[in-house]
């Protein structure tokens, strides 16, 4: 992180000069800990999505519209999760890997993103037209092919936008090292990712806002629909953390590309990017934890945590050891009575 160099004070003298600068060179540097934050990140995010999806195949029916989607955002945070070690150690030491690593990391990275925003859209987009609509499909495999069918399309979009930044990033070398960097000064590229911003982040986020509104007030106005509907909860804290980890991310990168920091401004704008960056990429790691609110899923975890099938397979095996003592001692028993039987 480059300091600013040295400007005159209100007296302009060079005493004044001087504290400015040590003011600026004070400001704390972030990458030390967002390192160890992304790496945390990764271990928890890897181990809560790995036992979310054991959980899924063994015990949840995976033709389940809910278990579908959620079973294809456990994927999605796990891709997202799998760039996180190449950018600590590019916070700690620059871009090392080389430019084609730069391309393919953005990719990944992207594809995540992106994914996880458009999956939350379709899943939210289904239980307002079971909530609210009450457009429940009398065939129940045609309303879990249009669930296939936009996950398929949310890979699809997500991967085809990767494509295009993944084209624009680049390996670039400076004094302090290589940086894997976007386009910075050309406009048509800037505009366009704005535009993808905007499409895949924020019309999500109107989207998604317009349906829960109207699935919590249809909701809140029949009590009998309160239990029939407690996916609702469940579905509603996974777009609301996805929101409050990526949301401020979001929108410090449109202040940063509009203001123009003057004096110390630009470190302490570094350390707000560095605090949000850190925010959204913990998402990965969230959704695990808010699907333990349902207590399905929970005792599913319980089971799946101690290990009950093994369990049940070793008392069978033990009942069955002991089933055949007996027949063994009557075995035993009918020896040791011809043996002591006079000749």
């Amino acid at each position: 992180m480059a300091n600013n160099p040295p400007v005159s004070g209100i007296g302009g003298g060079e005493e004044d000069t001087r504290d400015v600068y040590y003011l600026c060179d004070e400001l704390f540097n972030f990458d030390t800990i967002s390192a160890a934050f992304f790496i945390l990140i990764f271990i928890i995010s890897i181990a809560g999505n790995c036992l979310l999806l054991c959980v899924l195949v063994i015990y949840e029916d995976l033709k389940n519209v809910t278990n579908v989607f959620i079973l294809n955002l456990a994927c999605s945070d796990l891709i997202f999760t799998a760039t996180l070690p190449f950018y600590a150690v590019y916070r700690l030491h620059h871009w090392v890997f080389g430019d084609f690593a730069c391309k393919f990391i953005t990719a990944v990275y992207i594809v995540g993103l992106y994914s996880s925003i458009i999956l939350l859209t379709a899943m939210t987009v289904d239980r307002f037209t079971t909530v609210v609509l009450h457009n429940r499909p009398s065939n129940p495999v045609r309303r879990q092919r249009c669930a296939v069918a936009a996950c398929v399309a949310a890979w699809g979009i997500s991967i085809a936008a990767s494509v295009s930044d993944a084209i624009n990033v680049k390996v670039e070398t400076t004094s302090d090292g290589n940086y894997c960097v976007g386009p910075s000064d050309v406009v048509d590229d800037k505009l366009g990712y704005y535009l993808q911003v905007s499409l895949l982040f924020f019309l999500p986020f109107a989207i998604i806002v317009f349906c829960y509104s109207a699935i919590l007030k249809t909701v809140l106005q029949t009590k009998t629909q309160r239990k029939r509907h407690r996916t609702v909860v469940v579905v509603l804290g996974v777009v609301v953390a996805f929101f409050i980890c990526w949301g401020p991310f979001n929108i410090l990168l449109f202040i940063e590309s509009f203001y123009e920091p003057e004096e110390c401004a630009d470190e302490r704008l570094e350390i707000a990017y560095a605090v949000c960056r850190i925010l959204a990429f913990s998402h990965c790691c969230m959704n695990p934890l808010l699907y333990t609110l349902s207590q399905k899923l929970r005792s599913h975890l319980f089971k799946l945590l101690r290990c009950e099938k093994i369990r049940q397979k070793n008392k069978e095996r033990v009942i069955g050891q002991s089933t055949s003592v007996y027949p063994n001692v009557a075995f035993i028993a009918q020896n040791s009575v011809v043996v002591m039987e006079p000749k």
